[in-house]
C-alpha cells in the first residue's frame, strides 16, 4: 500500500516519522499550502520528499544553498530517485538539457536556486514541467523582516501562476511571528496550514560567559566537554589562528571558511564528520545541510548579530537527543564595536556608488555589458587594491544584491569547459603533425557531444579514466591544445563568483531604493538589540528567552542553562523559606503525608529546599514523623 509510512520505510529506512513530519506530509497530499517551522536537524527534507514520491510529476525545490542542493541530489540518486539541480554558474546548454529531461518526465526532484527562476530559459520550460508541488527551503529569506533577506525570493510567487494546482510547502528553522505572516503573504498562500515544532531543546544547555581572554576559556570548555564540537568565529583569519593554538595544546582541531579551495573544504568537512578531527573552527559558512548527530559542544567565540543565526548554529549540537552544550562568549567591548559597525553595514548612496564604480573598474566591465556574466571575484583582494574599508565594501555589495543589481556567490564550482576552434580538416592535419595529442582529441570528440559547436563542460578525471592517465597530465595536454589554437580550454574554477544581474550602468545612474535600505537598517538594529538583551540577561531562563523571541508562550524553565543552574545553587532567602514552610504547615494540617506525596503537592518547590524546610520544622518541634514515615503537624 502506497502510504506515507510505506514510502518512508522503502526509501529512507525509517519505521516512523518524527513529530509533525507526518502531519506536514498529509497537509501537502491534501493540496494545502503549508508553512513548517522545524528546528535545525528536524528533518525538513523528508516533509517534501515523501509526498513528492507519492504523486505523479516532479517536486520543484527552491533553495539558495548550492552545497545543500548538491548533497540532496546525490543522496536521492543513491536511492535511485532521479534528481537534478540548476544553480548559479551553470551554462545555458547544461540547463537546457536538464529542463528538457524534466519536461519529458525524467526527473522526480528539480532543485533550483531562486535567481534561476526568473531566467527566460527556465520560464520558457515552465509550461511543460509536470510540477506536483513546490518546496521553498530557507523560506525566511523572502521576508525583509527576516535575518537573511534575499530579493530573488520575492519572485517565487510569480512561478505559481505556471503551476496553479501545485501546493507550496515553505520550510524554515527560525522565524518570528512577523516573519511567518510575511512568508505566507509573499508566497500567496491560501488558508495556509502552519506547523510549528517547539523551539525548546530539552537536551541543549545554553550558557553565556563574559570573557576577556576567550582562547583560554575555549580550551577550558573543550577539556571539560570531550567529543565532537564546533567553534564559530566571525572572520577567516581567526579560524586559522584558533585551530593552530588548540592543536598546540593537544586538541584535534581544523578550520573551515569559504575562502579555502573547494577540495580542501570538502576534505576537512569529511574528516570532521568521520571523527578524524574533533573540533572544527569555522565561520558561519560551515554547517548548512550537515546533519551530524553527535556534536556535543558548539562554542561561539564571537557573538552572532541575531538570535535567529545563533539558534540555528547552536542547534547543531545534540541532534541525537543526548546532553549537549551551547556556549556563547562575549565582552562589552565587542558589543560596543558591533553597535559602531551598524553605520558601516548600511552605507550611504555615495559609498555604494563608489564601490560599484570600483567593481566595474576592477573587472574592466564597459557600460551596457556583462548582464548574466560571471567573474572571478576575491572581495579581499578587491578592497585592498582600491584601498576600501572591507566592511563597507561587503555591505555595499550586499545592498547591490538585495536591489537585484549583482550577485556574489562565495563558492561556485564551475567545471572546465572546452570547444574546438578549428575545422575538421585542420584538426586531422594537426593530429598527423602531433601524434602524442591524437588520443586526447579523439577522446574529447567521442565523449562530449557538441564540442565543435559550443563550449561544453568537460571533466579531467573522466578523461583520465578513459585514457588511464592522471588528472594533471590530462590538464597539461588540454593546455597544449589551447596554446596551439586548436581548442579553447577554460580550466575549472572554484573561486567566489560575481555575476551582474543587470547590464552595467554608470555609477551616477545606479538606482538604489535608500528608503528600503533604511527599513532593513531598522530591522537589523532591532535584531541586534534582541541579541544584546540575550547575552546581558541574568534572570530569565535562556530557553524561555529564545522561544519567547520566536513567539512561543508559556515555556517552562529548562533547568539546565547557566541561569537555571545558578538559581538552583542559590540558597533560599527568608521570604522563600517562610512561603514554603507556611505551605507545608497548611498542607499537613489537612492530612498526614509521606514525603513523596507532600512533594507532589508542591511541584514548584525544589526537593532540596523542601527537605531543608522540613528539617528546620522538625527540629523546632512543629512537624513530626510517625513510625510509617508520614509527616504531620505537631499537636
Amino acid at each position: 500500500m502506497n502510504t506515507p509510512v510505506a514510502i518512508l520505510q522503502q526509501y529512507w529506512g525509517y519505521n516512523q516519522f518524527r513529530p509533525l513530519q507526518e502531519d506536514i506530509v498529509n497537509a501537502i497530499l491534501a493540496g494545502q499550502d503549508t508553512l513548517a517551522l522545524l528546528p535545525t536537524g528536524g528533518g525538513k527534507s523528508i516533509c517534501f520528499q515523501v509526498p513528492a514520491m507519492m504523486k505523479p510529476g516532479l517536486c520543484l525545490v527552491i533553495t539558495p544553498l548550492i552545497a545543500l542542493m548538491k548533497d540532496q541530489v546525490a543522496n536521492l540518486r543513491k536511492k535511485e530517485i532521479t534528481a537534478y539541480s540548476i544553480y548559479s554558474g551553470m551554462q545555458y546548454k547544461e540547463v537546457e538539457r536538464i529542463l528538457e529531461a524534466a519536461r519529458r518526465g525524467g526527473c522526480k526532484f528539480l532543485y533550483v536556486s531562486p535567481e534561476r527562476l526568473q531566467s527566460k530559459l527556465f520560464q520558457t520550460y515552465c509550461d511543460g514541467l509536470p510540477v506536483n508541488m513546490i518546496a521553498v527551503d530557507e523560506a525566511h529569506c523572502i521576508s525583509q523582516w527576516g535575518y537573511d533577506f534575499r530579493p530573488a525570493y520575492l519572485q517565487i510567487a510569480d512561478i505559481r501562476s505556471f503551476f496553479p494546482d501545485a501546493p507550496v510547502l515553505a520550510l524554515t528553522a527560525s522565524a518570528t511571528p512577523r516573519v511567518q505572516t510575511d512568508i505566507c503573504d509573499k508566497l500567496l498562500m491560501k488558508d495556509a496550514k502552519v506547523f510549528t515544532k517547539s523551539f525548546a531543546r530539552a537536551n541543549l544547555s545554553y550558557s553565556v560567559l563574559e570573557e576577556t581572554t576567550k582562547i583560554d576559556k575555549v580550551k577550558h570548555i573543550l577539556d571539560r566537554v570531550p567529543g565532537c564540537g564546533i567553534v564559530y568565529c566571525r572572520n577567516r583569519k581567526r579560524t586559522r589562528e584558533i585551530a593552530s593554538l588548540l592543536e598546540l595544546q593537544g586538541i584535534s582541531a581544523s578550520y573551515y571558511h569559504a575562502g579555502l579551495p573547494q577540495a580542501e573544504r570538502a576534505a576537512r568537512q569529511e574528516a570532521w564528520i568521520n571523527n578524524e578531527t574533533s573540533i572544527m573552527i569555522c565561520t558561519n559558512a560551515f554547517g548548512m545541510g550537515i546533519d551530524k548527530p553527535d556534536v556535543r559542544i558548539v562554542v561561539h567565540y564571537d557573538m552572532p548579530d541575531s538570535l535567529e543565526a545563533y539558534y540555528q548554529e547552536a542547534g547543531r549540537a545534540g541532534r541525537n537527543e543526548e546532553k549537549a552544550y551551547a556556549v556563547l562568549l562575549y565582552n562589552e567591548d565587542e558589543l560596543a564595536e558591533m553597535q559602531e559597525r551598524i553605520a558601516l553595514q548600511f552605507p550611504t548612496l555615495e559609498e555604494i556608488r563608489e564601490v560599484y564604480q570600483a567593481i566595474v573598474n576592477y573587472l574592466q566591465v564597459p557600460v551596457g555589458s556583462a548582464e548574466g556574466v560571471y567573474f572571478d571575484f576575491d572581495i579581499n583582494d578587491f578592497a585592498r587594491t582600491f584601498q576600501l574599508n572591507l566592511t563597507i565594501t561587503y555591505s555595499a555589495v550586499k545592498v547591490l544584491e538585495q536591489e537585484g543589481i549583482l550577485q556574489l556567490s562565495e563558492s561556485v564550482f564551475l567545471p572546465s569547459r572546452a570547444e574546438f576552434v578549428t575545422n575538421k580538416d585542420s584538426l586531422y592535419e594537426f593530429e598527423n603533425a602531433y601524434p602524442a595529442l591524437e588520443e586526447i582529441i579523439k577522446t574529447l570528440l567521442r565523449t562530449y557531444e557538441g564540442i565543435f559547436d559550443t563550449a561544453v563542460p568537460i571533466y579531467e578525471r573522466q578523461i583520465g579514466r578513459i585514457m588511464l592517465m592522471e588528472d594533471d597530465d590530462i590538464a597539461a595536454q588540454l593546455q597544449q591544445l589551447h596554446q596551439y589554437g586548436i581548442l579553447k580550454y577554460q580550466p575549472r574554477r572554484d573561486e567566489p563568483q560575481l555575476c551582474f544581474l543587470q547590464e552595467r550602468v554608470s555609477a551616477q545612474n545606479l538606482r538604489i531604493n535608500m528608503a528600503r535600505v533604511e527599513v532593513r537598517k531598522k530591522v537589523y538594529t532591532d535584531r541586534l538589540d534582541a541579541m544584546f538583551a540575550y547575552v546581558r540577561n541574568r534572570d530569565i531562563c535562556r530557553t524561555q528567552q529564545i522561544v519567547q523571541y520566536f513567539g512561543e508562550k508559556d515555556a517552562a524553565p529548562c533547568g539546565i542553562c547557566d541561569i537555571c543552574l545558578k538559581k538552583k545553587a542559590q540558597p533560599m532567602d527568608a521570604a522563600a523559606f517562610k512561603r514554603i514552610s507556611d505551605t507545608v504547615i497548611s498542607v499537613l494540617k489537612e492530612q498526614p503525608l509521606l514525603f513523596s506525596l507532600l512533594q507532589n503537592k508542591m511541584p514548584d518547590v525544589k526537593r532540596s529546599d523542601l527537605m531543608d524546610v522540613l528539617q528546620f520544622l522538625n527540629e523546632e518541634g512543629m512537624v513530626v514523623r510517625d513510625d510509617a514515615g508520614r509527616l504531620s503537624v505537631a499537636r
